[in-house]
């Protein structure tokens, strides 16, 4: 594991991890900023804050205690996200976590039901066992609680990319455009996965459309493909972002019970002589 995490924070350092990055900053922000609650969690990936736009009170960065020093270490930052209005002015490299706990992502020191929202950028793909770790999470999760999830696409063009560079590596020679560490898990597959958990997938959705292309001039060129991507090929992203909500059966989320004012019901009242009136009783 140690190669693992290593491997991508450096990968992160490169252009398209950087590309990657800033798309990924910019849905998490949208998302956990409209999630409230008490208790928030991150389960690795240290080097992506993305519990920075969250508002609740508690909030934690998970690592599996390989990853201490990137834990404790200054986010990478991006230039959209230099300065943002809470920090007024300053650096927003400084983390914001409130703690950082080391244990393993299958045995979350937190009682059942606990939990508001927990985040899994590219953690999945990098555990060696993503069923325990989802269940773990599900676990933790209080009924009608968020987790976010960010992945690679293995169906696209960095996932194409990829399968090439391994097939070139065994004949001796060429490089991977992706981290080596970790599988993949398709989009498709992790919706099964949350379904057979009684996660309910609210949104979805796919990004970094431009070509796999390790060059920082040729990637800015191409960035008129990110608007044509998302309306032409939308579900060929290098990356994709889940948000589900845990379902309990039987179980629903009621408002305050208000009482009804009660209207009186008027009594009946007997009518004499219902027929029709003669002349003498006039």
């Amino acid at each position: 594991m140690d190669g693992q995490i290593i491997g991508l924070q450096d990968w992160f350092r490169t252009p398209r991890g950087r590309y990657m990055l800033d798309w990924e900053r910019r849905q998490l922000d949208q998302v956990v900023a409209d999630i409230f609650g008490f208790h928030a969690v991150q389960l690795g990936l240290p080097a992506l804050d993305a519990l920075a736009a969250n508002r609740m009170p508690h909030r934690w960065l998970v690592s599996d205690g390989h990853d201490l020093a990137a834990a404790q270490a200054p986010t990478l930052s991006s230039p959209a996200h230099s300065t943002t209005p809470e920090t007024d002015g300053q650096c927003a490299d400084t983390p914001a976590r409130s703690a950082v706990l080391a244990c393993d992502f299958s045995a979350l020191p937190f009682p059942a039901n606990s939990l508001d929202l927990v985040v899994l950028p590219h953690t999945l793909e990098l555990h060696a066992d993503p069923h325990a770790t989802l269940r773990e999470v599900e676990r933790v999760l209080v009924p009608e609680g968020r987790v976010v999830i960010c992945g690679i696409n293995p169906v696209s063009l960095w996932g194409l990319r990829q399968r090439r560079a391994h097939l070139y590596r065994r004949l001796g020679w060429g490089s991977l455009y992706l981290p080596q560490e970790g599988e993949f898990i398709g989009y498709w597959r992790m919706r099964d996965w949350l379904r057979l958990l009684s996660f309910e997938v609210e949104s979805g959705r796919f990004g970094c459309y431009r070509p796999a292309v390790s060059d920082a001039d040729w990637l800015e060129r191409f960035q008129w493909m990110d608007k044509a991507g998302a309306r032409w090929w939308p579900i060929l992203g290098a990356v994709y972002f889940l948000v589900a909500a845990k379902r309990v059966r039987g179980m629903r989320l009621m408002g305050p019970a208000w009482k009804a004012a009660t209207s009186l019901a008027n009594a009946p009242v007997s009518i004499a002589n219902r027929g029709p009136m003669r002349r003498n009783d006039r």
